[in-house]
Order: structure tokens, then C-alpha cells, then sequence
């Protein structure tokens, strides 16, 4: 709203955590069952009236809404930023989910770490939670080239990158053959599709090392000692 002197003063006008904008955003599902608003007005709020013509990503507005498809699920939510911090948040109405990321930082990374969630959410749900012969498959794992996990999904292990927006994008999957061996079952054309797989342990019977293919990675501590000892003057 206008000030006495003219300017435009911003609509941040109180303090709120991202527990609480996604409070207020739940409610604005028209399946919520409490709500500040009628059911015919939720569902006008997140209607699709008009699209974003110049956006790379297919995107709408409501009224005071914004909504879009991220992975083939639908969303609605807003972003907003004040000095010093941004936030986006998402309702998922087919998941009866709502996500919200504050940063500190007005360059934050918000808006790709919510996409980021919401690609790891879906591969949990393509895949589903863990069969008990893979679940200690799992873990940070480095090598002099980073760092991948392990993620154990349904009978299968994912090798995810901790460093992408979308860690499960283009994951090799690793088909389990007994408790410490297996192979690369699927692999993209940079990877080593149909490879072994092996873990490697201590006297205590702790996993020390890890083998795809002809790659070895550790325990970072270790790969951090490595390095020193071979570039440190």
C-alpha cells in the first residue's frame, strides 16, 4: 500500500516460519476440511485463468495463486522475499502434502531445493520404501570425483547425486545379489551398466569400502587424508 510520502511499502508486514505458511496454504485445498474460505472459493483461488506466456516451465495464475505440474504432479503455492530472505511453497493436492523452503539469503536456493524435494518424493513413490535385503544399502560414499549415495528404493538401490537439484536424475540402479555383492543393473551411456558391485569390511564387520565397476569410494574422512597426504606440501 502507498505511503504518506508516496512510496510503496512492501505487503511483508509481519513475521512467520515455514510451519506456518504451510498451515495457510493447506487450507486453501479445496479438500481441506477446515478452512478459512468456502470450498467454492478455494476452488476458484487455484483455477487456472491465465497462463504465463514468456516462461520456459508451463505456469498459471489464480487468484493470488500460482499453480503448474513439476514431475506430472500438480501444484499450487506462492513464492514470496523479503530483505535478506525468499520463500516458495506448494500445496500437492493428490498427496495431501504441503512444502514450504525459507531461506536466509534473498539469492537463496528455494525454488530449486522445493522442485528438488518434490523429485525425491516421487521417486519414493515410484519405487516405495525399502525390502528389508537392501536396506543397508545406503549411505555417502566418496571418491577424488565427489560424492554419490546410496538410497535403497523397493528391491533396488539408487546411486543419487548429492549434488544435483534432482539427485535422482539419469541414478544408476543396483540390482542386489547377497549381502555385499551385486551389479549395475541400469546405467546411462557415461556409466557402467551391468559392472559388479561389491562392499568391502573391517574385522567388526563395518562397511570400509565400496566398488562400482572399477570406481572405489570411502568413507570421506578417508578420501580427505588421501588427498592431503598426496597434495599438501
Amino acid at each position: 500500500m502507498p505511503s504518506s510520502q508516496g512510496w510503496a511499502r512492501p505487503s511483508t508486514a509481519f513475521v512467520s516460519t515455514a510451519h506456518d505458511l504451510t498451515r495457510f496454504f493447506a487450507q486453501l485445498d479445496p479438500a481441506a476440511k477446515r478452512s478459512i474460505l468456502t470450498v467454492a472459493s478455494r476452488r476458484e483461488m487455484i483455477r487456472r485463468q491465465w497462463r504465463d506466456p514468456h516462461a520456459t516451465l508451463e505456469g498459471y495464475y489464480g487468484l493470488g495463486i500460482v499453480s503448474g505440474r513439476t514431475g506430472g504432479w500438480d501444484r499450487f503455492g506462492h513464492s514470496g522475499g523479503f530483505q535478506g530472505f525468499i520463500t516458495r511453497t506448494a500445496v500437492l493436492p493428490d498427496r495431501n502434502l504441503t512444502l514450504s523452503v525459507l531461506t536466509n539469503a534473498v539469492d537463496g536456493l528455494a525454488h530449486p531445493w522445493l522442485d528438488g524435494i518434490m523429485h525425491i518424493l516421487q521417486a519414493f513413490a515410484r519405487h516405495g520404501g525399502p525390502a528389508s535385503g537392501v536396506r543397508d544399502w545406503r549411505g555417502r560414499w566418496w571418491s577424488l570425483w565427489g560424492a554419490v549415495d546410496l538410497v535403497p528404493m523397493g528391491r533396488k538401490v539408487l546411486v543419487a547425486g548429492p549434488g544435483l537439484t534432482n539427485p535422482f536424475m539419469d541414478a544408476s540402479e543396483l540390482s542386489v545379489a547377497d549381502r555385499d555383492r551385486g551389479r549395475i543393473a541400469l546405467a546411462n551411456g557415461y556409466g557402467s551398466h551391468g559392472e559388479s558391485v561389491r562392499r568391502l569390511r573391517d574385522r567388526a564387520g563395518k562397511v570400509k569400502e565400496l566398488w562400482l565397476g572399477g570406481t572405489r569410494l570411502a568413507p570421506e574422512a578417508e578420501i580427505v587424508e588421501e588427498l592431503e597426504a598426496r597434495y599438501s606440501r
